[in-house]
């Protein structure tokens, strides 16, 4: 049986360099002990590199992250011709303690190594490395930090703006999120904290991050410097970040930063389809997580959305499909199978590189354009930008999409194209927790009729806290609704 404290004591030895080189860079495998590694300014700088290499998991945003919030929200069907029995579970919402995300041990062995990193930077300065090069290793790890445990918290806990409004009225364990860890401890038996108060760690780290980080820092030798971290890649998880808090001039200030950078720009329509196939990120692509096909699992974005042989179980819903208008480039980012089978389409971002079938297929978690989706939807809802409003912003971004125009702009005019620009990426389900509104789907091969629709609010917002957790940590409490 793993362990919670396991995957804490174990995350160094995890970081595995050369599982990072494989995506990241190239260079010898790393066979020194973990005091070896943490001892040095290169052994360090090695270890934050390897930081990044799970993020490519399929528990993460190598599949599940982006699969489970499209199959969840109702962006996603399942057929019966297309069925390898993946995704089921997801779709109707149907988890377990025992079956649940695996979300939390792939974040908290990822956090792991980040602390290991963090609590041995000191006294590695010297005539060779600067404190500047020490703060931007601190920086790209506090950065990873936060995205892990915003990304657990998202799965594992209610909403916060649910949580924060409504708190008075919530049983205790309703209000919990997860536990914060900033030390790597054997010993340690971490109770969950408040969601409240793992928000505020999350923007602690992501505001330290970006008050160290040199402002042109971006980490060398790498294959694809968009799938490390800068200062506009803090900037705009900020910006995310504060738009599910519901801090509406903040996530707006932090999307004018990356916007106004002027180091992106949006797709025009004749890239638009093209961009998904490109070895690294394109011109709105602020954060990536880069893949190739040496990194490729059966069970990711890819094989999921490829039409073909086994898989192909993750189709675009007919509800999403239909949103889009004739002429609006992002409708012609869906294929149908060989057979062309009616009502059936499946996304093409995932379409891969060129170089296998299946192929392998970057994952975009920050781009341009969620920053002018996020600060329209804040401007709708009381913030202010000096030269902007939520028309301008997003009418630019239809403008790029041979979409048509909009001559006001509310908040489901917002919810609307942030569905359609950001399918298949990840986003939908947690868009709808934080709106706090529930799912409305059509039905489909293998779903559970009593899942259908699913209210806001009830229980299964919050996946089950797996079960192997709690039986090794008696601090750790249960979500309501399931049992122990």
């Amino acid at each position: 049986m793993k362990r919670f404290v396991t995957y804490i004591l174990i995350g160094l030895a995890v970081l595995s360099v050369s599982a990072c080189e494989d995506f990241l860079e190239k260079g010898p495998k790393l066979s020194q002990s973990t005091d070896l590694v943490l001892s040095s300014y290169d052994g360090l700088n090695k270890a934050t590199l390897g930081a990044y290499a799970r993020l490519g998991n399929v528990g993460w945003y190598g599949g599940e992250r982006v699969l489970e919030s499209e199959m969840r929200s109702g962006n996603g069907i399942k057929h019966i011709d297309h069925n390898s029995n993946r995704y089921m579970t997801q779709m109707n919402w149907n988890y377990l303690p025992e079956a649940t995300s695996g979300m939390w041990a792939t974040g908290y062995v990822t956090i792991a190594a980040c602390n290991n990193v963090i609590d041995n930077l000191e006294g590695k300065e010297s005539s060779e490395v600067s404190a500047q090069d020490l703060n931007n290793l601190k920086a790209e790890c506090l950065f990873l930090r936060a995205l892990c445990h915003f990304d657990i918290v998202t799965l594992f806990a209610l909403p916060y703006t649910y949580v924060k409004n409504n708190g008075n009225s919530l049983k205790d364990n309703q209000k919990l999120g997860i536990p914060y860890v900033y030390h790597t401890d054997s010993e340690a038996r971490p109770a969950r904290e408040p969601v409240l108060t793992v928000y505020e760690n999350i923007v602690n780290d992501l505001l330290e991050a970006e008050k160290i980080i040199d402002p042109s820092y971006v980490r060398s030798g790498v294959a694809d410097a968009k799938a490390v971290v800068t200062l506009p890649v803090i900037q705009a998880f900020l910006s995310r970040v504060y738009l599910y808090m519901g801090e509406w001039q903040k996530s707006a200030d932090y999307a004018t930063k990356v916007i106004n950078s002027g180091k992106y720009t949006l797709y025009k329509p004749e890239e638009y389809t093209k961009v998904w196939t490109g070895n690294t990120g394109g011109s709105e692509v602020i954060f990536e997580n880069f893949i190739d096909l040496g990194n490729l699992s059966n069970e990711d974005c890819s094989y999921m959305t490829y039409p073909e042989g086994a898989y192909g179980d993750c189709i675009c819903s007919p509800e999403l499909y239909n949103l889009y208008e004739d002429g609006d480039v992002r409708k012609d980012l869906y294929r149908q199978d060989s057979n062309e089978t009616e009502g059936l389409w499946w996304t093409l971002k995932y379409e891969g590189k060129g170089t296998g079938t299946p192929d392998a297929s970057n994952t975009v978690i920050l781009r341009l354009s969620e920053m002018y989706l996020n600060r329209a939807e804040a401007i709708v809802r009381g913030a202010t930008v000096a030269g902007t409003d939520a028309v301008k912003d997003l009418n630019l971004l239809m403008k790029n999409r041979n979409a048509s125009q909009y001559n006001a702009v509310g908040v489901d005019a917002i919810q609307t194209e942030r569905r359609k620009e950001l399918a298949w990426e990840g986003h939908y389900f947690f868009d709808l927790a934080r709106w706090n509104k529930g799912v409305t789907r059509g039905s489909c091969y293998g779903m559970d009729v009593k899942y259908q629709n699913i209210p806001f609010p009830d229980y299964k917002w919050a996946l089950p806290i797996p079960k192997r957790e709690l039986n090794v940590n008696e601090n750790l409490v249960q979500n309501d609704g399931y049992k122990e």
